[in-house]
């Protein structure tokens, strides 16, 4: 495949400043221990030393270079097509707080943003769930009287900015749009001058809920905290079978400029088309950046080049004038109740806690969750913490086809992939990896654009599935629960916290 087809950087890493952060080197002693730098572990950090915490993010990469550094950045309470589903499956008093917790959480942001004098590109916009196929009607017609219901600003409408008809979209007025990495920069600068502390490249491996409770880490040492949060995205420790009621899936990007004259002005989203995304930020003189996402598929399954090549053509389709200048890909984690979940990390947990399973609405989700676990870890009451908690089983157990179809996959995988025939090593292109079979065990081989050979187990740190070459990214993916790694097995995302281990062929 042709370079066009290879996915580059982000956007968002390219135009924020990098701030950067010591690894732990040593014990250390705090109120709280968030791991993860993302948008729900900032947040919570953030909002932690604002009540007078001392608080230190452990972050196994980079502050806001995993998940939040991937995202669309929408940041709204319109989350395609949810609330006419949590009116029948929690009723008209859960649909209202999802949509108070999430518009609030729009709120706030901006008060962070104007608090810290932070210039994120903020801008105020409508969000649109729309749809070409007139079969869709009825549902968007029954998801804006749901969400209105709920008290969004929502109504059915048939006209859009779009430069296509559509059959009818839902509009909820007074939404927003951000540089995610400039607003979270900005926020662990704050928590720093606050006396906050975050430490990059410290990989956390385990957890000990004692009194305090206690981080081991990567680095050797060890972090005594009375409370935790487990901000990872997937979280790493599985103490409440959430591993069980969550599901990954991973997105493709497509960016560059348009006129000014064509942004459609909004923020859109269909389901169909096997997903599209389209908004714009700010740009260079008379430009604007159109972002366009679509194209789902669970990591270490399907081949992204052909679909990020549709996923291009479907943008410049629809906007000729399109000059893409950054092809990325995003990862979300999917609960099987449709609800993240935000709370105590399980039944018996009285110091740990989870944030997880925002289904690619992590923005607001993020905002969210720092508020709600400050509340519980300062001992204060919070309208919605029944909603997101973890421990619900309720839920769980009325929508168990979903967790049990999310199950079967895992399993099939489990067992289905050791049973593909394995390619010669021989027959590797450069630029090119696959799993094979060297001395009775299966070997992820990945051959260079100098013909060299990078062996690895295939064999996944996390659970044991086996991975799978992603050729556009140039990882190995494990389709089970979404961890990923380069091509000499260091992680890239979690659950995952131990490399691949090295193999002679």
């Amino acid at each position: 495949m042709g370079e066009e087809q290879q996915v580059s950087s982000s956007y968002w890493l390219e135009t924020a400043p990098d701030g950067h952060h010591p690894a732990l080197d040593g014990d250390l002693d705090v109120d709280v221990a968030v791991i993860g730098a993302g948008i729900a572990g900032l947040s919570t950090a953030w909002e932690l030393t604002r009540a007078g915490h001392s608080v230190a993010v452990l972050e196994a990469g980079r502050v806001a270079a995993g998940v939040t550094g991937h995202t669309t950045a929408k940041v709204t309470a319109l989350h395609t097509l949810v609330y006419d589903k949590l009116r029948r499956t929690r009723g008209p008093e859960g649909a209202r707080l999802y949509a108070r917790s999430q518009s609030e959480a729009i709120g706030h942001a901006a008060r962070i943003a104007e608090e810290l004098g932070v210039d994120c590109e903020w801008e105020t916009r409508s969000a649109y769930t729309y749809a070409r196929d007139p079969g869709r009607v009825a549902q968007l017609r029954a998801e804006a009287e749901a969400a209105a219901e709920a008290g969004l600003p929502a109504s059915f409408v048939t006209e859009t900015g779009l430069p296509f008809p559509v059959a009818g979209a839902v509009e909820v007025t007074g939404q927003a749009q951000f540089h995610p990495r400039k607003y979270l920069l900005a926020l662990a600068t704050d928590l720093v001058e606050r006396g906050g502390r975050i430490f990059e490249d410290t990989t956390v491996l385990g957890l000990d809920e004692g009194e305090p409770c206690r981080l081991s880490t990567a680095t050797g040492a060890t972090v005594r905290a009375r409370d935790v949060v487990v901000a990872t995205h997937y979280p790493i420790f599985d103490r409440a079978l959430l591993f069980a009621r969550l599901s990954t899936r991973r997105e493709l990007v497509v960016a560059g400029t348009i006129p000014a004259g064509q942004d459609p002005d909004g923020m859109f989203i269909t389901p169909d088309e096997d997903t599209r995304s389209v908004r714009t930020a700010p740009h260079e003189g008379d430009r604007r950046l159109l972002i366009v996402t679509g194209e789902h598929f669970t990591p270490g399954t399907s081949d992204p080049r052909a679909r990020l090549e549709r996923l291009t053509a479907w943008a410049t389709g629809h906007f000729p004038d399109l000059e893409v200048t950054h092809r990325w890909a995003t990862q979300d984690t999917e609960p099987t109740d449709t609800v993240p979940m935000v709370g105590p990390l399980h039944p018996g947990a009285r110091h740990a806690y989870v944030a997880t399973g925002f289904g690619g609405w992590g923005m607001t989700g993020g905002v969210m969750a720092g508020r709600l676990l400050t509340a519980q870890i300062t001992g204060e009451e919070c309208e919605w913490s029944g909603l997101y908690d973890p421990r619900r089983l309720k839920s769980a157990v009325r929508e168990a086809p979903a967790l049990l179809k999310t199950q079967a996959k895992v399993a099939g995988h489990f067992v289905g992939d050791r049973l593909r025939p394995a390619p010669p090593v021989e027959s590797l292109p450069p630029g090119e990896g696959a799993v094979v079979r060297a001395d009775g065990h299966r070997v992820a081989v990945y051959r260079d654009e100098d013909g060299g050979l990078h062996a690895v187990s295939a064999r996944c740190t996390h659970l044991g599935c086996l991975v799978d070459f992603n050729a556009a990214e140039r990882a190995w993916e494990c389709p089970c629960h979404g961890s990923r790694f380069d091509t000499d097995g260091k992680v890239i995302q979690g659950p995952a916290t131990k490399p691949l281990e090295q193999r002679d062929l």
